[in-house]
């Protein structure tokens, strides 16, 4: 009577829990039951204990769902305890799973023919992977061409002259790659500048070179600490055209008169932003050679450049530093710059450059360019003392190309 009495209990329940449950919730109570742990009265749950989880927010349909599962399983495990024989398989007996079969028609023959399914065997395809290659040397390119011209016509009320001036700028870097060699550093820049503009007040020459500016900057070094290198720095410039001194034959300057190298032991700061908005280097060399050179001592005075009377070269040791920077303000607009000072601790000499562009489009835009000199190994002049300027403002076109 006790068991038929639990029994009575169970079919209640599970008719009180069919009328909380969904469909879906309730037809898992029609199933055939299968043992598949071992269970004692006292390890069943309850119905009724607390949940164990806690939210911030209302979980009220976390704990009905809670309950709801625990009652399903207390009514399963009571009905397997009460009435064994509902009990058809366990988990080592299950039957096998009917086999699934394919019925294909055959309308010239009005037959249809049912048959297991075939087997497809997938096919296994050999994909081609080309072999990686490392980029070790990346290279940028940027060359510019910037013009201003003017035409005025004879009966001007204001007067003036016809002029033109032409600036070509090329810059070519080809640097070592660092993600595929960390803990190296060589990185190799070549610029040039030539400016060309009229020379309406030069009774013998039609056009003057107002810009004639040739650099190239290497730096080598092996990591240290972080952002730090030993490293090895050299500078070379010079210029290719000849110049002269207004209506006379007198040359200012020319190729390697004057021309100037410098190499130098030291350490070498190295940083770049995470996006490449930013970069900064700065190379300090308190062991530096420097070599002065005028090629042409028979037209120019090289006591003009620093060297000795009679002599081409003049060589010095001392210490030097070079920084540059550009700063990326916003995809239109950049700042770069460099600085260089050196120094056999008689004369200082030393070159800021500055150079700000604003880009129209992809190809246009417009720079402002500022060079501001100290060199005390010149001599004295009496408005500028031992400082030189000069500055360009030129609109043009720009083409640019990069590997990564």
């Amino acid at each position: 009577m006790k068991r038929l009495y639990l029994l009575h209990l169970a079919m209640c329940a599970a008719v009180t829990l069919m009328a909380q449950t969904t469909v879906a919730d309730s037809a898992a109570l029609f199933l055939p039951l299968i043992y598949d742990t071992y269970n004692t009265s006292d390890s069943l749950p309850a119905a009724a204990s607390a949940s164990p989880y806690k939210l911030d927010a209302g979980d009220g349909w976390l704990r009905e769902a809670q309950q709801r599962s625990q009652r399903y399983e207390s009514i399963r495990y009571a009905l397997m305890l009460l009435k064994p024989s509902l009990v058809k398989y366990n988990t080592a007996t299950l039957p096998e799973p009917p086999k699934e079969y394919a019925i294909k028609s055959d309308p010239t023959k009005a037959l249809l023919t049912v048959a297991p399914p075939a087997i497809v065997q997938p096919e296994e395809k050999k994909i081609e992977q080309d072999a990686i290659s490392i980029r070790n040397w990346l290279h940028e390119f940027k060359g510019s061409l910037h013009f201003t011209q003017a035409y005025i016509s004879g009966n001007w009320y204001q007067g003036g002259e016809n002029n033109m001036n032409i600036l070509g700028d090329i810059e070519w870097k080809c640097n070592l790659n660092q993600d595929a060699h960390p803990n190296w550093m060589f990185n190799n820049t070549m610029h040039y500048k030539l400016g060309v503009s009229t020379a309406h007040g030069d009774s013998l020459r039609n056009y003057m070179f107002n810009e004639d500016n040739f650099l190239f900057t290497s730096q080598l070094g092996y990591k240290a600490v972080k952002h730090w290198y030993y490293s090895a720095t050299l500078n070379f410039k010079t210029q290719f055209f000849n110049t002269y001194k207004t209506n006379t034959n007198d040359m200012k300057a020319s190729f390697l008169s004057p021309g100037e190298l410098n190499v130098g032991l030291g350490m070498t700061y190295s940083n770049k932003s995470e996006h490449g908005e930013r970069t900064f280097n700065m190379a300090i060399a308190p062991i530096s050679y420097n070599m002065k050179i005028c090629r042409d001592i028979e037209h120019l005075n090289p006591t003009s450049f620093g060297i000795d009377a009679g002599h081409r070269t003049k060589h010095t040791f001392g210490s030097n530093l070079e920084a540059k920077w550009v700063i990326n303000f916003t995809p239109s607009i950049s700042w770069s710059s460099r600085l260089y000072t050196f120094t056999n601790y008689h004369y200082v000499q030393g070159d800021w450059e500055n150079t700000f562009s604003f880009s129209i489009t992809r190809h246009l835009n417009t720079q402002i360019y500022a060079h501001l000199r100290y060199d005390k190994s010149r001599p004295y002049d009496e408005e500028w003392k031992y400082w030189q300027f000069k500055e360009i403002l030129s609109f043009g076109l720009t083409y640019r190309f990069a590997t990564n």
